[in-house]
């Protein structure tokens, strides 16, 4: 079961999805830095110097690491970083739904809808649930990379490691 989980046509198409939707949510926010800037700003957790650094660094980032993944190309560190980012995600919508402080995710547009703050929460919950959704794949990528590296660094003909003194 776990060798199905990590073969490489499972692993390409976590990598096509998961950059697809990390690319797909940095472009609303490279063209609004400054409705961006204010979803971040309502979540209340970063402090205000942040705050703009921040709305112009990460969908950079977003991008970056979405066209990596769809490329193939730095998928390690593309899969880590998006990891480290939709948990970061994740906690801070964690946070506000414990604060009863609904806000709009800005995970994929920038503009706040007139919205009943119970809908802000339902949207908020199924944001979380995405989020770790999203989260499994990357580990699923992290996973098949590793086991990849491990697979290769052992050599089956001689059961030792390459480059040890008995390979």
């Amino acid at each position: 079961m776990i060798r199905r989980l990590l073969h490489p046509w499972l692993t390409v198409r976590a990598q096509i999805a998961l950059g697809a939707v990390f690319v797909a949510a940095a472009l609303p926010k490279l063209a609004d830095p400054p409705g961006f800037a204010e979803a971040i700003w309502n979540y209340q957790l970063a402090p205000a110097w942040l705050i703009h650094p921040a709305a112009l660094t990460l969908p950079w980032l977003e991008l970056l690491c979405g066209l990596a993944l769809c490329l193939g190309v730095w998928t390690r560190a593309a899969a880590a970083w998006c990891a480290a980012l939709l948990l970061v995600f994740a906690t801070a919508l964690s946070v506000n739904l414990a604060r009863h402080h609904p806000v709009d995710c800005g995970c994929f547009r920038t503009q706040t809808r007139a919205r009943s703050a119970d809908e802000r929460v339902a949207d908020m919950r199924w944001a979380i649930l995405r989020d770790l959704g999203l989260l499994a794949l990357a580990a699923q990528i992290l996973a098949a990379g590793a086991a990849r590296r491990r697979d290769l660094a052992f050599s089956p003909e001689t059961d030792t490691m390459e480059g040890s003194p008995g390979a």
